[in-house]
This record gives C-alpha cells, structure tokens and sequence, in this order.
C-alpha cells in the first residue's frame, strides 16, 4: 500500500495538472516565446495572498545574475533570455557544466568568494546541511510559495534531521520532468508494434524483434562526462518489479533505507539480461547525453529512455515521429511508475543578488510567457500556482503524450524521484562507475546493488 505522503503528492500532481490543464546553449551575457496561451491570465491574478511580491524584486539598478547551468538543456537560457527582455536591467553571467561535473564543483562553487545567485543543483541535502545553500523559506512566504501544491515544493525541503520532503525549503524547481521511453514510430512500425505495450515481457518481445530486424533496440548514453544513463531504465525496471516506496525512502535518506532489495536485484538481473542480448549501442561507455539525443533524431534506435526536457529536440529532429509510453509493469494490470522531479535550482547562501533570483524563480512559474516556455521548450509542466493555466501545445508535439502521462502517475501513486539524487556524489561515484562495470562485463547484478548501497552509506557518514 503507498504511503500517504506520496499517494498526496501524485494527486496533488494530477490536480495542478487538471487545473492549469535541452540542446546546445552557449555561454552569454543574457542567453522563445511560443504559442499564446488561448486566455491571458496576468501574473497577478495567480499569485496568493502574501506580501507584494515588489518588497523582493530585481529593482531597477544595473544587475548582473551570476549563474551556473547544466550544459544541454535549452531551458533555463531560454528563460533568462526572456527575463531580461522583460527585466532590461537584469543581464545573466551564465557558466555551464556537464551534470556529473557540477556533482564535484557545487560545493566549492557554493562556498567560493563569488558564489552564485542560481545554481542548477544536482543535489541539496549535504549543501543545506553544511550552510552553504540560502533557506527559501522568507521567499515561500512572501511570494505564496507555501500555497502551490504540496509536491512542488516537497522534494526541495530538508528537515533538521537531513531527510527530504519536509522541513525548510532550499531550492525550486524551473518545471517539473517526467521520464518514460520514447520510440520512433517509423521504426516501431517496422517491428509490428501498433500500440505501446502493456507489459515488461511485451516490451521485451519487442526489444527482440529490434535485434532481429537489424535495428539498435535502445539508443542510450553511458559516458562518465554527462553520468550513466543506464540508471533510467534500471529504476524503470525497479519500479516494474517493486513498490516505489522504498526507491523514494532511499532516495529520500530515510532511516535504514537501501537500495539492494530482492525486487531491486531481479531488476537490475533484467538489465543485465537487456546488455547481455546486445541491446544497446556496444560504445554505450563513451557515448555522451548530447549525442545519444543527436543519434536517436537521426533515427538510431528504436527506443530510448529519457525525459521530457528532450521533447522540442525530438520534435524537432523528428517531427511527427516521435512517441512516448510509460515504462509497463511486469503484471498486466499494474500501474505504470515514472521518475518524475523537478528541474532544482538554488541559491548561495552568500550569494550577492539573491532576492533578484528569488522573484526569477517565482517569475518562471507564474509568468505567462515564462511558462509558454517551460512547456513549448522545456517540455514539462510549469508548475505554479493552482489556477495557472496550461499553455497552449502544438498539435503534434510529443509534449502532448508526456503531458497526457502526468496524470496517470498520479492517479496511480507511482511518482519517484531520480535515483542519481540521493547524495550530492551517488551518481559520479556510485551509479555510474557500477554501470559501466556492468556493460563491461566486470560487474553482475547483486554486485552492482551492494558496491552502490555501501558507496551511498560511506557518504552518509562522512
């Protein structure tokens, strides 16, 4: 049975969703519109009771944000873009680093001379907890956060005793992701699929008649540089096998939580049984997250695991012939369960333009424009308040179907969070030298789980 916090967090989820309905960046000083919504709804008329949102602002002085982004995501430049053309006095001082980079670099970037005003944060519990990541909570007041849906701002809450999902709040997020598989229509066409399976073993017959055929069943990444993107379908495959409650409460830090369960371990069996079959690119170690999308838009595979960030690249490389499914359960009937987070952002504790920040956090979910953005571009849910209304989408768009997704998550109690976010260097350290193990043939399945729980209990005490 899912526990009650989580059951809440997919139907509030499903509400906001009901309700209100990345790339090649370059480095810039200030780094596009799409579709209007079909009703103009001023910022203004969905914001909350609290304090004018003018008492924290960007003024109107000369100021220079000072960010740091993750390379290959449009998103969060699109965004500042626009800021800027709305706010002239705001210009951007924008870095941009590989995610496993910043893994290693936030700590030093936090607590540097120049710390930074945003900060694409890869995790946020030891950062919290070392003071070096500024508590949101005066901003949650001031601009209504507290009065959004609950699970918008539960996963970016540290409670005193280090867990997330409760207690203070340390970061916001730009939308929030979902992830599943999408697929060439063309190709899946060619191997009899008419219609996304309902099952793990229908979703294996298919990944079969891939081989089959000729094709590359999964086109997926496995660099170090941009982190293993095996974790994707190994957590897919988790949450196939077992409850994701568990998978949260490690995620999450909770007492006595692991990640090496007997459900997990027939899960990453599964895996292994995927490399093993030559079910993915046999240069998947070196293969980096940019190329891995370049490759899958010029038609080399025939699915891949992946979020909805990727959606404007899809269409664009592929418009009209691109899907998307949930990962299938292994019973029929089951519900399907998807990782699904938000795009986390914080700021220094230290940081010299903080309140500007704050109010382009707040202008991101609110703004009519900014959320055009999030979803035509980011491919996400915005977010915000309540009664924010859902931008329009273009016909066609995959955006439709992982939209359409949302909610079937949340009718179903099913949302994780990623396992790569369960300490600030899990995923560097941890998930994705096992994995590359695991291709190479030097790694099994209950020797991936163990060598991960001991790393993520190794820095739980440091």
């Amino acid at each position: 049975m899912k526990k009650l916090f989580w059951q809440t967090f997919s139907l509030l989820l499903v509400a906001s969703m009901i309700l209100t309905a990345c790339g090649t960046p370059a480095v810039t000083e200030s780094p596009a519109a799409t579709e209007a919504a079909t009703e103009e709804v001023p910022t203004e008329a969905v914001a909350t009771d609290a304090p004018a949102e003018a008492s924290l602002s960007c003024g109107t002085d000369p100021v220079v944000l000072n960010a740091y982004f993750e390379t290959g995501f449009d998103i969060p430049f699109k965004l500042a873009e626009e800021f800027t053309k709305q706010y002239p006095n705001v210009t951007w001082d924008i870095k941009q680093d590989q995610f496993t980079n910043l893994i290693n670099s936030t700590p030093r970037l936090l607590s540097g001379d120049n710390p930074p005003d945003l900060l694409r944060l890869p995790t946020m519990v030891s950062f919290a907890k070392q003071g070096l990541l500024k508590n949101l909570d005066e901003y949650a007041t001031v601009f209504g956060w507290n009065e959004w849906p609950v699970p918008q701002l539960a996963q970016n809450r540290v409670a005193e005793d280090g867990t997330r999902g409760s207690g203070s709040l340390y970061a916001m997020g730009l939308n929030y992701s979902l992830t599943g598989i999408f697929y060439n229509k063309d190709l899946a066409a060619q191997i009899g699929m008419t219609e996304p399976p309902k099952t793990l073993a229908e979703f294996d017959a298919l990944l079969a008649k891939a081989k089959e055929a000729g094709l590359l069943p999964i086109m997926q990444w496995g660099s170090a540089k941009s982190g293993m993107g095996l974790a994707f379908p190994l957590q897919n495959l988790m949450a196939a096998y077992g409850p994701v409650d568990p998978i949260n409460d490690w995620i999450f830090q909770k007492p006595n939580a692991t990640i090496d369960t007997p459900s997990n371990l027939e899960a990453a069996k599964h895996l292994e049984k995927w490399i093993e079959n030559g079910y993915f690119p046999p240069d998947i170690n070196a293969i980096e997250y940019t190329d891995a999308a370049a490759r899958f838009g010029k038609g080399e595979g025939v699915f891949t695991f992946n979020g909805d960030w990727q959606n404007a690249g899809y269409d664009t490389d592929m418009p009209g012939n691109v899907g998307f499914f949930l990962m299938p359960p292994v019973e029929a009937g089951d519900p399907p369960a998807a990782m699904s987070a938000p795009l986390t952002f914080g700021i220094a504790a230290n940081a010299k333009n903080a309140d500007c920040a704050a109010f382009f956090l707040n202008w991101v979910a609110t703004n009519d424009t900014a959320r055009e953005i999030n979803v035509n571009i980011g491919g996400s849910n915005p977010g915000g308040p309540l009664g924010a209304i859902m931008p329009v989408v273009q016909e066609g768009s995959v955006t439709n179907e992982t939209l359409a997704a949302g909610p079937v998550v949340g009718e179903a109690g099913t949302s994780m969070d990623f396992i790569a976010n369960a300490t600030s260097a899990i995923f560097a350290q941890g998930w994705t030298p096992e994995l590359q193990k695991l291709v190479g043939g030097q790694q099994d399945a209950a020797g991936l789980l163990k060598a991960v729980q001991e790393e993520y209990l190794r820095q739980l005490t440091q």
